[in-house]
């Protein structure tokens, strides 16, 4: 078995006298698809913006390829490889799919402020890559066809495939995905499950939040669950539909069954 790609030890992180993630320990496994389940409020979110940068844990650490990221900035952690989408998609709706992509890839440029004054061979160079880059993620995610098309313009499951085409143009090893397949329909999520393999299948590495159960227990190689900030079981599909304390956490019953967690979960 190859070594993780991120390991968490003893994460925390407190909000006032709210424990929003509460000494979780895990590890994201290299070349594979981790998934992240739970109700509403159950840290998730939370999590992802601890191993990005976008909140300082209050204790523990996180160690990404073997170098610690516990206190670096969002840009920092980018910087290094690690990539995520959100909830919402957010673009610029007035500007190409294409040229909302070419700011993406913008991270991996040293152009500075003289550069731009002066049209430096450097700048004009770093632009037609930027370019590439940004026609090569949209040709992985299916959507060479809308490149020049307003972002206002195209449809939600269409917005889902420019975020991962987003996180892919920054050169990403490990890409996270927060509900990739919320709001879309089940054909779509069947094609967005697909392009999530592909990803793997590329050499990345995936680690993805979804409330839809039936993607989850068929797509993920390990998966962890949380539950009020805490970690309250990990492991294979199977293993983690068979645990006692996955089923209580969702049911609060003894019936066990991914219909009912599915079902319990999308009202949570």
């Amino acid at each position: 078995m190859s070594e993780p790609i991120l390991k968490v030890s003893n994460l925390t992180k407190r909000f006032g006298g709210l424990a929003a993630v509460n000494d979780v320990s895990t590890v994201i496994e290299t070349g594979k698809i981790n998934a992240i389940i739970g109700p509403n409020g159950a840290g998730k979110t939370t999590f992802f913006n601890l191993i990005g940068g976008t909140h300082r844990p209050s204790s523990g650490s996180i160690v990404f390829k073997g170098q610690d990221i516990t206190s670096l900035r969002t840009d920092q952690v980018a910087q290094l490889g690690i990539s995520r989408t959100f909830q919402s998609t957010a673009l610029f709706d007035m500007a190409t799919v294409l040229d909302n992509l070419i700011v993406g890839h913008r991270l991996r440029t040293r152009s500075g402020l003289w550069d731009v004054l002066w049209g430096s061979a450097r700048l004009k160079e770093e632009e037609r890559i930027c370019r590439q880059k940004a026609r090569d993620a949209l040709d992985f995610v299916g959507l060479s066809h809308i490149a020049h098309r307003l972002a206002g313009d195209i449809t939600q499951e269409e917005r889902k495939r420019v975020a991962f085409a987003l996180a892919l143009s920054t050169e990403p090893t490990l890409v996270m995905l927060d509900e990739p397949a919320g709001g879309v329909n089940p054909e779509e999520t069947v094609g967005l499950a697909a392009l999530i393999r592909k990803m793997v299948a590329s050499g990345l590495t995936v680690c993805l939040i979804e409330h839809k159960m039936d993607m989850i227990m068929s797509l993920a190689d390990k998966i962890l669950v949380l539950n009020y900030g805490e970690k309250i079981a990990e492991g294979t599909p199977a293993e983690v539909r068979a645990n006692p304390a996955v089923i209580d956490a969702y049911l609060g019953t003894d019936h066990a069954g991914i219909d009912h967690m599915e079902a319990a979960d999308a009202g949570a």
